[in-house]
């Protein structure tokens, strides 16, 4: 499946909507990168809401490699998940569903992103600093399994034109 030699620009990942027939490979990845996973009636009922969700899978070759998910709320869109199969992670999968969700985020007429992640998950942390996401708090004992403070990550303006370039560059490089 995922060769050690295979370059992350070689790779065709598309980008989809999550469809319910994704749903058994949604959850094998959530069970392998979650301490606490989401159910499957979990994301049944975030399917249930159109009007104010967006869930993407990423895939190759056909096969689910990450999902991701987008809340849009009254005054922001707050990333609701993103997961990789550790398989396929330090392939630019992430990078690409995010660029999706900020989009979409984009096409909905928001300004703002915001989204929560473990205080130790650095490398995620990075991938959110690329996108323009900067720290402004904190949760404490957010996660549980082990128990852990979340730190709040925001991106302001993501529909000005610097922020599409940030987007595009992020995109090519993917």
């Amino acid at each position: 499946m995922n060769e050690p030699g295979v370059r992350a620009e070689a790779l065709v990942v598309k980008v989809a909507p999550l469809r319910k027939k994704h749903l058994g490979s949604v959850l094998a990845i959530e069970q392998q990168v979650y301490s606490h996973p989401w159910t499957h009636a979990l994301f049944l009922s975030e399917l249930a809401l159109p009007a104010s969700r967006r869930y993407l899978v990423a895939q190759i070759d056909r096969v689910v490699v990450g999902y991701s998910g987008l809340m849009f709320a009254p005054d922001e869109a707050h990333v609701t998940t993103i997961a990789v199969d550790p398989q396929w992670q330090r392939h630019h999968v992430a990078t690409r569903m995010l660029v999706a969700l900020t989009r979409a985020a984009i096409d909905h007429g928001y300004e703002a992103m915001t989204l929560e992640v473990r205080l130790g998950a650095r490398d995620a942390q990075a991938l959110y600093r690329r996108f323009g996401f900067v720290p402004e708090g904190a949760r404490r004992n957010y996660y549980q399994r082990p128990t852990e403070d979340a730190v709040v990550m925001w991106v302001r303006d993501i529909h000005t034109a610097e922020h599409a370039e940030l987007l595009a560059r992020l995109e090519a490089r993917a």
